[in-house]
């Protein structure tokens, strides 16, 4: 049996772990079934934003009417848009290796658990003081054996389809729906029930579904009754709440309707680690499982399922293990956002959280046509929410929607990070006419309500 300080599982997020204890000279074996980077470089966020870059231009010539200019698209080479993606892919796991220094073992295959500190890999037993399971989640099985998943897209080794059905209304989803049908392919995507993007706030999520579905053709309230394929085709029959049935054909069906935990592929009934009942690894708040000295971040915890979480967890629990950091881990907020078409980010609750939470808050929406630069994209639906405490000013939630979301949205977040008041947000000096700006007439707005309803 070969002994390490640290053996890690997982080479995403927790990769940066391994880095940080191979530095200080700690003997660290790391594990990996698939590629070094886990899903988020190779199959996940990235290559996903890549190509929603090309269908960004896309989009804005296909629209470029409302600006008064009159244009076409000639062609759109979607073979070269996955040679280059898949480039990309192709050098994430050489990338990631090469961090490692001669203190990191590298270890590719599938880890089980023997027993509590016990782990085997290619027949190879391996102990350690301290072991961080950081093994993420994989996408729900597609309902037919030559549908895809998202795990399909990235590396896109496939010949191109002229047409396409997906099932899902989450961010993935809508993400992926928008770039297809931005490229040209003919899409079509499938909705169990009458809403997209249902997690987030209920008026957020009724303007995406306005915008989206101008673009995209999606059947709500509809299942798939039954699946055939032949002849490189799926033949499928739909069917709505109503009891309609109709068939609908395309060369190509993804499937995005969620993920499950990695758990279950380790064996843990081998150890003392308890999973919660959807399977994720139980923590408390130092991130440490049932079992002493055994750790979990990330997906693998199904808590917070988002990189930007996982590679704040990973770093802080470096701090713990390394740092002598006595304290746990306390997230004061997380965003996040869909990098689709209408873009949209969030943090905090939303107002049927506040709702079910029977907690005092006001809400304010703002357009955000106070800002020249946002009156130059010729759009009129990008709205700002807020969701505030009447009683401190603390932002509880805010929502947005229209272009830049996603970064627009961390000014929020500095002051949500450093002290919590919305007021700071209507006092501060703004970049004229900045697309930001539009955070300051929301910002005033806000403040108006929770004078009124403390009045």
């Amino acid at each position: 049996m070969k002994n390490y300080d640290l053996i890690v599982i997982g080479a995403g997020r927790a990769a940066n772990l391994a880095v940080k204890a191979g530095k200080l000279g700690k003997k660290v074996a790391i594990i990996e079934k698939s590629k070094l980077g886990g899903t988020c470089p190779n199959r996940g966020c990235v290559p996903s934003k890549l190509i929603i870059g090309y269908a960004h231009v896309a989009r804005a010539i296909k629209e470029s009417e409302r600006h008064f200019i009159d244009s076409t698209i000639n062609n759109i080479d979607i073979n070269k848009i996955f040679e280059e993606t898949n480039n990309y892919v192709s050098k994430i796991d050489p990338r990631y290796e090469s961090r490692f220094n001669e203190n990191v073992t590298v270890y590719r295959g599938s880890a089980s658990f023997i027993s509590d500190k016990v782990i085997e890999v290619n027949d190879e037993r391996l102990s350690a003081d301290n072991i961080l399971i950081a093994t993420g989640t994989r996408p729900i099985k597609p309902a037919h054996e030559k549908a895809w998943s998202s795990d399909d897209i990235f590396p896109f080794k496939k010949e191109i389809p002229k047409s396409i059905t997906i099932v899902g209304s989450g961010f993935i989803a809508c993400e992926l729906a928008n770039f297809f049908d931005a490229v040209g392919i003919k899409t079509k995507l499938i909705a169990r029930g009458d809403k997209l993007l249902s997690a987030e706030d209920k008026d957020i999520s009724e303007i995406f579904k306005e915008e989206f579905t101008k673009n995209v053709d999606v059947s709500f309230n509809t299942t798939i009754k039954d699946i055939k394929h032949e002849n490189n085709e799926f033949d499928l029959v739909l069917e709505n709440k109503d009891g309609t049935k109709v068939s609908h054909k395309s060369e190509a069906l993804l499937y995005a309707t969620g993920r499950v935990s990695n758990a279950d592929l380790l064996n843990l009934e081998n150890t003392n680690i308890k999973t919660n009942e959807r399977g994720f690894i139980k923590r408390n708040e130092f991130f440490e499982t049932s079992v002493s000295g055994v750790y979990v971040t990330g997906d693998a915890s199904g808590e917070n399922m988002l990189q930007h979480a996982a590679a704040y967890e990973v770093n802080y629990l470096g701090k713990i293990l390394y740092e002598n950091e006595p304290s746990p881990l306390k997230f004061k907020y997380m965003p996040h956002a869909v990098f689709s078409d209408p873009e949209v980010a969030s943090v905090g609750i939303t107002e049927q959280k506040a709702q079910e939470s029977g907690i005092n808050y006001v809400t304010s929406t703002t357009n955000w046509l106070a800002s020249a630069k946002a009156m130059s994209t010729r759009l009129d639906y990008p709205r700002t929410k807020f969701i505030i405490n009447p009683n401190t000013y603390e932002i509880l939630g805010c929502h947005l929607i229209g272009p830049e979301s996603s970064t627009m949205m961390h000014q929020i977040l500095s002051v949500m990070h450093i002290e919590n008041d919305i007021r700071h947000l209507k006092d501060m000096l703004y970049i004229h006419p900045a697309l930001s700006e539009a955070i300051l007439p929301a910002a005033v707005q806000a403040v108006i309500e929770v004078e009124k309803y403390n009045n």
